[in-house]
């Protein structure tokens, strides 16, 4: 049974079989054939009439100032790209913000909730080869569709703060931000190896590559070119990224997870290996070029040549087990060595081919390794001997330093090629086994043995220690000879953000022959996109093609020069954005730093974790730039995050690209957006994902049907109520006690787990309660006065997951104020206690009875009623009872023999 239909079946009768009665038969069930008021629900009417009162009430979610005395709540969905329409994944993102929303309004929060768009992007010039519309053009068409949907739905945006990022008011900042950080160094541009997208025909961020495929193209390899790129340097913050993950303890562990092995830390030492500079014959040198197994011994008169190939390891405690050197085809000492050399050059060039195939694969790791010796030896620091340098395949220039002591003893991948290549295989570490050392002819059985859990053999001076103990002693050795130091690297790279592609932020640099790299002065932002530009993504840049925009003048010498004509990533976009919304009309700065203050961190952000590596810790990075800037206080941008799961239809996540989306404008034309926003809370818990059924949001439009029909029959009698003298009656009672475990319930559940689904339940469970005691209501065993208050916080409870029909039952029920600021009803915990309660009993584990006892029955009592249960005291007829198990309010299981 799916979590769906488990909800259903505890929710009762709340949500309607497929058979349930014809809108006809209902209708006249009802009386509204009979003279008595029209009791269909009509959410087409309803909502329509609900969307024109709030769109003229344009302050209607406002945010109060930051001199407001109410605590604040930024509350915040992750920002759409304007793709043209909305589909239920988008639907289900942004009701869990609007609920949130909604219940921080009523629970008396400052809430600031606003929406804007990730509007620049490669689809818009995809658009504009296949439509001939303008990227401009057809994006900002798509934000007005986007937003009658957004609206449609009754989402509680304050669009007074919305962000557009394709406009100049906004993009003059990402100039601005640029400029900052050209300034002080954290901007740079160099000549790189970069991913290569064929279909988006521009530059791929590390972080944009998906098993070896573009991250928009999942089935498009990514292919390595070299170019002059910009970069940002967040490998200068990589250890505060690290280090400040500990302070998100509101972030899933599993994001948090994701972003500390992106960012991925390894200590270890820097070793320099002196390359061998004496050319003579050695008898083993042609079997060691053929790949053989000899390493050379040390010679007096050998010299080096002071030319140094550094290595970084996190094992130098192995340094004594190294048997070659391993370099990376693309090391800049590997282009010296193949110069003169047609076969090693050749050899090289064939390395770079597979290497290349295995990043487009995104498989590097499982790369079949191949290598060729260059004919040059290398000499250890620490013991002197000479080492082959080979050439690996599996060596990457852009880890450490691109070059390795191969340790095949003691590393999977050295053992593997040296097995290949009939290399040494030296044991420098106590190979053990469950703690213990083997017998010496078992010890090769063990390699590569990788643990660290033991000691050093066969390594000098340093023989006898333990691994980590000379882990440390080694690297203060070579630092104080001079050789090494110890180190730490990390495995994120520094942010490289050209784009080859017209609808992104223009960089803000001009290249001038006198002066080199000049930045444009502030007074000059922004430097505007062209609105008329030729785009074929081929040839590189599309800018480049418009003279108007690549010819310029120098601010410095007042010569000629050339804009970039390469635009920005459009991750820089969505890195700040937020800070924006707090102040998006402010065309002096960014934002104002008090304002920022006040409204930072942002309380709740919801969004997918596909995002956890990518726009999260770009994010992170530019909030810590902007404080390095002085622009605002905190370090991190977001306090608590979601991650919600995704809607999937037939069997695949819902996506336009899968062509398995569902519009929300069909299910709201057929079912209303409450059932539609509520079937998207109710389907399953808000972190897992949701298996689409349109079945679930017509059960859930009968659902709102029975609460607005209950609501009408008993409208009247709950506006004329008079409070006085009320005392509730046992039904009253039954009624109230079920009210109040209600509003526990979704109470407890917005300030945990957020289990949205069990809330909706609980709310349904309610409803079957009220229809149940309709006979008693009728013969005025509820008090009016008890029946209005059951109306008006049904009503409540419903506003977080159906504002429409919770505005208009509230109207109905002749309530004055705006029900977004009324308060939360607060549960009375003697009203939601249980008089009684049941308790399956046991007998050797297996469920035999269940006994009603009062909820606040101490142990000898439950046991009494167990024991006397009549099923119970029958089975155990002539059977001894050992033990008498008992979960408080929970269980009894009586073990016999």
């Amino acid at each position: 049974m799916t979590a769906s239909r488990k909800q259903q079946k505890a929710a009762g009768a709340a949500v309607a079989p497929e058979n349930s009665p014809s809108p006809q038969a209902s209708r006249s069930a009802s009386g509204a054939d009979s003279g008595e008021p029209d009791l269909r629900y009509n959410p087409a009417e309803i909502e329509s009439r609900w969307a024109e009162r709030w769109a003229a009430q344009g302050d209607l979610y406002a945010a109060e100032p930051a001199s407001s005395s109410k605590p604040k709540y930024y509350v915040l969905e992750m920002l759409p790209y304007p793709s043209g329409a909305l589909h239920m994944g988008h639907v289900r993102n942004y009701s869990i913000g609007d609920a949130l929303a909604r219940y921080m309004w009523m629970q008396g929060y400052n809430v600031l909730h606003p929406m804007g768009w990730d509007a620049f992007g490669l689809p818009a010039e995809n658009a504009a080869l296949k439509s001939n519309t303008p990227p401009r053009q057809w994006t900002l068409g798509n934000i007005a569709a986007m937003k009658r949907q957004m609206n449609r739905l009754g989402l509680s945006y304050d669009w007074k703060t919305e962000v557009t990022t394709c406009l100049p008011d906004y993009y003059r900042w990402n100039q601005w931000f640029f400029l900052r950080m050209l300034e002080r160094g954290l901007a740079y541009r160099r000549k790189s190896k970069v991913n290569w997208c064929p279909q988006c025909a521009t530059v791929l961020a590390n972080e944009q590559v998906v098993n070896g495929c573009c991250w928009r193209h999942e089935e498009q390899l990514v292919e390595q070119r070299d170019l002059e790129q910009w970069f940002l340097r967040i490998t200068n913050y990589a250890q505060e990224l690290l280090d400040d993950l500990s302070k998100l303890e509101g972030w899933p562990e599993k994001v948090r997870t994701m972003q500390r092995n992106w960012i991925g830390r390894s200590e270890g030492a820097e070793v320099e290996f002196e390359l061998e500079g004496a050319t003579f014959v050695h008898p083993d040198e042609e079997k060691a070029r053929r790949g053989g197994t000899a390493i050379l011994p040390a010679r007096d008169d050998v010299r080096g040549t002071g030319r140094k190939i550094a290595v970084f390891t996190t094992r130098i405690d192995t340094i004594y087990g190294a048997t070659s050197l391993q370099l990376a085809p693309e090391h800049p000492l590997v282009r010296e060595m193949a110069a003169d050399d047609p076969a090693l050059s050749e050899s090289v060039a064939a390395l770079l081919d597979q290497q290349r195939k295995a990043r487009e694969t995104g498989d590097v790791g499982a790369i079949e390794k191949h290598g060729v010796f260059t004919g040059h030896y290398a000499i250890n620091p620490f013991s002197g001997e000479r080492l082959p340098v080979w050439v690996g395949n599996y060596i990457l220039l852009d880890y450490g330093t691109g070059a390795i002591m191969s340790v095949p003893a003691h590393d999977e991948r050295d053992y593997d090629f040296a097995k290949k290549y009939g290399l040494e295989i030296r044991i420098v570490v106590l190979p053990r086994r469950n703690g213990d050392p083997p017998a010496s002819n078992a010890a090769e059985s063990l390699l590569p043995f990788t643990e660290e859990d033991s000691l050093l053999i066969n390594s000098g001076e340093f023989s006898s220690l333990g691994c980590r103990e000379a882990q440390h002693k080694m690297a203060a050795f070579a630092q104080e000879h001079g050789f090494g130091k110890p180190t730490v690297t990390f495995r994120l790279k520094d942010w490289g953000i050209s784009r080859q592609r017209y609808w992104g932020t223009p960089i803000p640099v001009l290249y001038c022959a006198k002066c080199g790299i000049v930045p444009v002065p502030d007074s000059e932002l922004p430097v505007l996109l062209p609105d008329h530009v030729e785009i074929t993504q081929q040839g590189g840049s599309p800018l480049g093609r418009v003279a108007e925009f690549v010819n310029a003048t120098c601010p410095g010498c007042g010569g000629p020069a050339r804009r970039e004509t390469d635009t920005m990533d459009t991750f820089i976009d969505s890195s700040w954005y937020f800070y924006r919304y707090t102040d998006a009309q402010n065309a002096q700065a960014p934002f104002a730093t008090e304002t920022i203050a006040y409204w930072f961190p942002i309380d709740q952000y919801i969004g997918g974790v596909e995002h956890a590596i990518l726009h999260l810790i770009y994010s992170r990075f530019w909030t810590k730039v902007m404080r390095d800037l002085g622009l605002v206080r905190n370090d991190e941008p977001v306090e608590r995050l979601f991650t919600q799961g995704m809607v999937i239809r037939n069997g695949a996540k819902m996506s336009k690209s899968k062509g398995n989306v569902v519009s929300p404008d069909d299910m709201i034309a057929r079912y209303g957006a409450d059932a539609t926003r509520m079937y998207s809370l109710f389907a399953a818990p808000p972190d897992r994902d949701l298996d689409w059924q349109e079945d679930g949001v017509a059960g859930v439009s009968r659902f709102l049907g029975r609460v607005y029909r209950f609501a009408m029959r008993h409208a009247d009698q709950a506006r004329t109520a008079d409070s006085r003298g009320a005392q509730p009656t046992p039904a009253a009672q039954a009624i109230l006690r079920k009210l109040h475990q209600t509003i526990r319930k979704i109470t407890e559940d917005f300030a945990g787990r957020w289990h949205f689904n069990t809330c909706i339940a609980a709310i349904m469970e309610l409803v079957n309660t009220l229809t149940a005691a309709e006979p008693q209501i009728s013969a005025g065993e509820v008090p009016d006065a008890v029946l209005a208050e059951i109306l008006r916080t049904l009503t409540l409870l419903l506003a977080p997951f159906a504002p429409y029909l919770a505005f208009d039952l509230w109207e109905r029920l002749g309530e004055k104020d705006n029900l977004l600021r009324a308060p939360w009803p607060k549960f009375d915990e003697q009203l939601a206690k249980e008089e009684q309660i049941e308790i399956p009993v046991q007998i050797n584990g297996k469920l035999r009875s269940v006994v009603r006892v009062d909820a606040d029955a101490g142990e000898d009592q439950v046991r009494d009623a167990a024991l006397a249960d009549e099923k119970i005291a029958a089975l155990l007829d002539g059977r001894e009872a050992v033990r008498i198990i008992l979960v408080p309010r929970k269980l009894v299981n009586i073990v016999v023999r």
